[in-house]
């Protein structure tokens, strides 16, 4: 047994929130090469975000699954779109996603703006036994804001984005739920 004194022994560690490139930005960075990162991180598994061109809206999670496989390294477990693009405009196939390999579902960095559409998507996510990473930011309150409002913004003369952009979405998705 090798000699760990001064080191953190811990299970393998979850980051369940990582943008890979691959479908499309491959230039950028691959499963493989993102899995290959993680696991020099000490991380045996992530959760892959879908905004990737294409959006991975559909059953092209697959292929993330297959690549990570492929790869060999940590474990890469898809998150599926909410809507399909990412656009907020219709609902992306849950089932279709679940059925590929998808373990959650989010529109990553833009929030779902129709309560109802919300509403719905915690349904659905509730048939199919996952969760919804939800991007909290109500985007009216937000428009055009580049940090935390307050004195700091105030004297760097930048708009800042209230806490109740971000607050009123959390309620508004807590009572969502049936």
């Amino acid at each position: 047994m090798r000699n760990v004194a001064g080191k953190i022994v811990a299970p393998g560690l979850v980051d369940v929130h990582v943008h890979m490139r691959e479908p499309g930005n491959e230039d950028e960075e691959t499963v493989a090469s993102g899995a290959r990162a993680a696991v020099a991180g000490g991380f045996t598994a992530v959760c892959a975000m879908p905004n990737t061109d294409p959006v991975t809206d559909n059953q092209a999670r697959r292929f993330i699954v297959r690549q990570s496989v492929r790869a060999g390294l940590a474990r890469v477990y898809p998150i599926g779109a909410v809507s399909v693009g990412q656009r907020g405009e219709k609902l992306a196939e849950f089932g279709e996603m679940v059925g590929a390999g998808a373990v959650a579902v989010s529109d990553d960095g833009r929030p779902v703006a129709s309560s109802h559409m919300m509403r719905t998507a915690l349904e659905y996510a509730r048939t199919f036994s996952i969760p919804v990473a939800d991007h909290c930011e109500d985007p009216m309150l937000a428009a055009g804001g580049v940090m935390h409002e307050g004195l700091v913004a105030s004297r760097l003369g930048l708009k800042g984005i209230p806490a109740a952009a971000e607050e009123i979405m959390v309620a508004r998705d807590c009572c969502s739920r049936t």
